[in-house]
């Protein structure tokens, strides 16, 4: 029997963000014909989801912080001795990258940029550090994925690394299911509305305070609108703090952490992406693939570039409140109740057609075709 190549997914935790969704659809996906396919959680013990197909298997190292993990993940790796790993997040990223010397040889690491580097750097949180790890550290890699040209040629500017090192994959979106919710799912939206939904970790480069700024004029405007925000983060107290503030608490509910945030997409009208800098959200592809109305800052070019001008989708002109406000009461005053479309450009990222690139990609490493 031939042995399968060793693939080693890595991620912080499971039911986090964006990143970590791709990473989670991607050990659901991979072939197991193919690969013998393992997942590291990072800071997390055990797997605690049954999300997670029976032919993966798990490490949860339980480490308090993901820079405190190096010793327990190289004693993990030495362990399995993985021919590929692919790890999806920037801070764990560069930890893997550091511990590359005392690697095995033969061990091939692929990771992949969750944000647009430039607007990371210049962010309230990042510092003259991050800038280095990346400079030092990205060219280790043997491959980078990002999911835009502009992200790409992005990250090839900051870093330095050498555009043979960069790839540029759809992440994939699990259109079957979402597409599958019951319509019944719409009972989360009492009121008359419109309704409207945004998903992401409650911290400042998702823009849930310009989105809270903006909604409270929307408001003047239409009255009977309600915000559902879906997901945690640092920012939750502050921006709870905001809403009362500014007398929106009975029309703005935060949900919290939700497993199956597709169940929202039913009865929400729109769906709003408020963030001061992105990558490629997953939470936007999800919302494309349910055919939702879609309104959006210019959080990043390669957003810009995928939504500008298609039917279904209001990019603002600027970062700011007042910009988000405008898009948003020209979005509200054209769709009919219930409003769907079809979003033809969603397509390059369906879970199958965007595990074939990883596949694709994985084959190639294993090869060394890597140009």
């Amino acid at each position: 029997m031939v042995k399968r190549p060793t693939i080693l997914l890595l991620i912080p935790h499971l039911g986090g963000g964006g990143a970590e969704r791709v990473t989670a659809l991607l050990s659901q996906g991979l072939s197991p014909q193919k690969y013998d396919l393992h997942l590291g959680l990072i800071t997390q013990r055990n797997s605690g989801s049954e999300t997670l197909p029976p032919w993966v298997t798990v490490h949860g190292l339980g480490a308090r912080r993901v820079r405190s993990a190096a010793i327990a993940l190289v004693r993990l790796i030495r362990l399995l001795k993985p021919d590929v790993i692919l790890s999806g997040m920037a801070h764990l990223n560069f930890l893997v990258l550091l511990l590359k010397p005392f690697l095995p040889f033969q061990t091939r690491i692929l990771i992949r940029q969750n944000g647009t580097v430039s607007s990371m750097l210049r962010s309230r949180d990042s510092s003259v550090l991050t800038r280095l790890l990346y400079r030092r550290l990205y060219r280790r890699a043997d491959r980078i994925v990002c999911q835009s040209t502009a992200m790409a040629s992005d990250l090839a500017e900051q870093s330095g690394v050498d555009d043979s090192q960069l790839l540029v994959l759809p992440n994939p979106v699990d259109n079957e299911t979402i597409r599958a919710v019951p319509r019944s799912a719409a009972d989360h939206w009492p009121g008359l509305g419109p309704h409207l939904l945004a998903i992401g970790r409650l911290s400042h480069e998702k823009g849930f305070d310009l989105l809270l700024e903006s909604f409270s004029s929307l408001r003047l405007k239409f009255p009977h609108a309600d915000l559902t925000i879906v997901g945690t983060g640092p920012e939750a107290m502050s921006l709870k703090r905001m809403r009362d503030d500014l007398r929106l608490k009975n029309s703005v509910r935060f949900a919290g952490y939700v497993l199956h945030p597709e169940f929202y997409f039913p009865g929400a009208t729109i769906f709003v992406l408020s963030s001061r800098h992105e990558g490629l959200p997953n939470a936007l592809l999800e919302a494309a693939a349910a055919g939702m109305p879609i309104a959006a800052l210019p959080a990043a070019q390669g957003i810009v570039d995928l939504l500008n001008g298609k039917p279904g989708t209001w990019v603002a002109s600027e970062i700011s409140s007042k910009a988000l406000t405008l898009s948003l009461i020209t979005a509200l005053q054209s769709l009919r109740p219930r409003q769907r479309f079809e979003h033809i450009w969603i397509e390059p990222y369906r879970m199958d057609r965007a595990i074939l690139a990883y596949e694709d990609l994985i084959d190639e490493t294993l090869t060394g075709q890597l140009q």
